[in-house]
């Protein structure tokens, strides 16, 4: 059986704000905050194979996708997360099932600390990891930028978005991600949505200093965790991955032959993998 997404607007905290919407209301709630440079559109195809039994819930992110782009906004890590606060409270949600990617991992990371008791669980793909050793080798060409004076740095991180796509994969997968993920994402990238991407990479910087606290609320609850990973990525491969099992050693972990899109490459692996995980941690 297929279930429709619908797509809705809503005002968050003074936020004109587009979300996707898929289930019944009374389901157990899964939220998918999106990663960079993309928008809740990354979820378009595994929100209709678990809405039989979940109610999935992926928001854009002021600035990103089809919601505004205030001026008023601190577009931050500590920003986004206070926005997704407020997001999920207008929708009236208490508890649920945290999946963590790209961008979205320490934007999502905040806010289950700021609340615990609100996590179910998590599901972590490809998420920016809270370990320094651990980071890929696409990471040092950032941080190659942070010494730089700051209109330089800014030039350099301007890279084209096509190439986040692809990333590290082999031709036989890069031909699998549909070339939608960055002419449509470069569509709705104005100048000033430009100038907030840039930030927010530089913004890496600081947040360095936050691993702690994000490993530390790892280690304290240990929420039940479903790690499920693609490799073939220059910013977070397989090491990345396995640095979660420090504080996380009951995780299930499942790398599979994908990269930092896997919900492109093999979304019936991850739907197989999440249906099962979703089934016990809601059971």
């Amino acid at each position: 059986m297929v279930t429709l997404v619908r797509h809705r607007w809503m005002t968050v905290a003074g936020v004109e704000t587009f979300y996707r919407e898929a289930g019944q209301p009374d389901a157990p709630v899964l939220l998918l905050p999106h990663g960079y440079p993309c928008s809740s559109y990354e979820f378009r195809n595994l929100m209709p194979r678990l809405a039989d039994r979940w109610r999935l819930i992926a928001p854009d992110f002021p600035g990103a996708g089809y919601s505004g782009t205030p001026d008023n906004f601190d577009y931050s890590f500590d920003g986004y997360a206070a926005w997704l606060e407020a997001f999920i409270s207008a929708m009236n949600v208490d508890r649920f099932v945290l999946y963590l990617h790209d961008f979205g991992s320490p934007i999502g990371a905040r806010l289950a600390i700021r609340a615990p008791r609100r996590i179910v669980a998590l599901i972590i793909q490809n998420g920016d990891i809270p370990y320094e050793d651990a980071l890929g080798p696409k990471y040092a060409d950032i941080e190659a930028t942070w010494t730089l004076p700051n209109s330089e740095m800014r030039k350099v991180l301007a890279e084209a978005v096509k190439e986040e796509f692809l990333n590290d994969l082999p031709p036989r997968l890069a031909d699998t991600i549909p070339p939608d993920l960055w002419k449509l994402h470069w569509s709705l990238i104005t100048p000033r949505r430009k100038e907030i991407a840039i930030d927010l990479i530089a913004g890496l910087k600081e947040n360095r200093a936050w691993f702690p606290e994000h490993r530390k609320y790892l280690s304290e609850y240990r929420p039940p965790t479903l790690i499920v990973w693609g490799p073939n990525d220059h910013y977070m491969p397989e090491k990345s991955a396995r640095a979660y099992l420090r504080d996380l050693p009951d995780a299930e972990l499942h790398l599979l032959g994908g990269g930092h899109w896997l919900l492109e490459t093999h979304l019936d692996d991850v739907v197989a993998l999440m249906r099962e995980f979703l089934g016990r941690v809601h059971a």
